[in-house]
Parts: C-alpha cells; sequence; structure tokens
C-alpha cells in the first residue's frame, strides 16, 4: 500500500500536468477535490510568472475559494455558458473512462460545468482507477422527495444511505441546499445504463456517474499517462 505522501505526490503531478493544458483567452472550469486543487493552485503560479491570461468557472465553494486564494480571476456560466475546458477529480474512474464523483457533495454544479465545456479533463492517481466502478454512487436529492427516492433506487438494486455531516448534527447540505444519498450497487457492469434509470426519479436532482469525459490525465509511478476516451 502506497503511503500518504507518495499518495499526494501522485496527486499533485496529475494536476500539475493537466494544468499546462490551460492557455492565454481560454475560460477553464474548475473542479473541486484533492487532486484539481494542484491544478487550482499551479494555474495561480501560471497566471504569476507567465502573464497566463484566462478565466475559470469554480464548481463548489471550496474551489472558488482555493481559486481566488491563488490569483486566478473568476467568471460564471452566466456570463461564459461555453467553456474552453473542463478539469477536474474523480472518486473513482473505470478503464472505459466512466467516473464517479461526489465524494465532496459538488457533483450536480461539477455536471453542469463539465457538460459546458468543449473538452473534459479528469485527474486522479493510480489508486482511483478500475477496471469496473464499484464505488457508492452519490445522488443528490430534494429533501421533500427523499423517502421516495429510496424505495425508486432499492427497487434498481441499490442500498441508499443519506449521508451525514462530519462536525454538525444531521445530514450533509450541498451548496444547492439539498440532500445526498451514497447508493451501493455493488460492481457496476452498465454505468450508461444505471445512470439512464436514476435520473428519471422525481426528487432526483443529479446523480454521480460521469459519462462524458474526453481525457484522463493518471498518475502513474513517475509519470502521468494521458488516456483518450475510445469513441
Amino acid at each position: 500500500m502506497k503511503d500518504a505522501s507518495t499518495n499526494s505526490n501522485a496527486k499533485r503531478m496529475a494536476g500539475e500536468a493537466a494544468a499546462e493544458l490551460v492557455k492565454s483567452g481560454m475560460v477553464v472550469g474548475l473542479g473541486t477535490g484533492s487532486t484539481v486543487a494542484w491544478t487550482i493552485k499551479r494555474l495561480g503560479e501560471r497566471a504569476r510568472e507567465e502573464d497566463l491570461v484566462f478565466l475559470g468557472v469554480p464548481t463548489s465553494f471550496q474551489a472558488e475559494h482555493l481559486a481566488i486564494a491563488s490569483g486566478i480571476k473568476l467568471t460564471s456560466l452566466n456570463q461564459h455558458p461555453i467553456l474552453d475546458l473542463a478539469i477536474d477529480g474523480a472518486d473513482q474512474v473505470d478503464a472505459d473512462l466512466f467516473v464517479i464523483k461526489g465524494g465532496g457533495a459538488a457533483h450536480t454544479r461539477e455536471k453542469v460545468v463539465s457538460c459546458s465545456a468543449k473538452r473534459f479533463v479528469i485527474v486522479a492517481d493510480e489508486s482511483k482507477f478500475v477496471q469496473r466502478l464499484s464505488r457508492p454512487v452519490p445522488v443528490e436529492v430534494l429533501a421533500f422527495a427523499i423517502r421516495l427516492v429510496e424505495r425508486r433506487l432499492q427497487s434498481l438494486g441499490g442500498s441508499p444511505v443519506l449521508r451525514q455531516a462530519m462536525r454538525k448534527d444531521g445530514p450533509v447540505i450541498t451548496d444547492n441546499g439539498n440532500l445526498v444519498m451514497d447508493v451501493d450497487f455493488g460492481t457496476i457492469q452498465d454505468p450508461r445504463a444505471l445512470a439512464s434509470k436514476i435520473s428519471p426519479i422525481p426528487g432526483v436532482v443529479e446523480h454521480g456517474i460521469f459519462d462524458n469525459v474526453d481525457e484522463l490525465y493518471l498518475a502513474r509511478g513517475d509519470g502521468v499517462e494521458k488516456i483518450r476516451r475510445s469513441r
């Protein structure tokens, strides 16, 4: 098992490698999480060192706060509805570049931003890469619909658990004011089919299965492997 420092170095390699994709004049979606945090920090450095001029669209309060601290100029999807590039992390990514996201409860905004981009790149360390997705799928849910959604997810073979906050009593509340269920489906053989069954459930705001990744920057050993989705 890799130690924490090795894992952190891998995240840094992947995150910083993807930061080199950004060119002056771009509008870029900035994802949420520990790996893409290195992307944001590196972009701030490039803006200072290279006079790189670009605008960022953050996917969460966390990403916004880090981008501001890094000196990155921000905008919104209302002002720039089509992005040149979106860079984000992953909780798990499989060999076909299907991804599970939402460990930070930001997957709804992350999906909106990624689907607004001409190119969507995931950054991850090797520990996140698997042959088949198996992590519980985060599902953002309207509080009013929690019991209906729970029953429908169970009928799809899932085991939903309402995500609880770590430093407050009660459940996690997303940046959108909703709740999150983590739904264990075991090994997911067909992520796209499962996604198509979750999305229509009344009360579901968004789920954490992403099928729109164009490229993966995967830290392996001492380098970063770039894997493109086969069309």
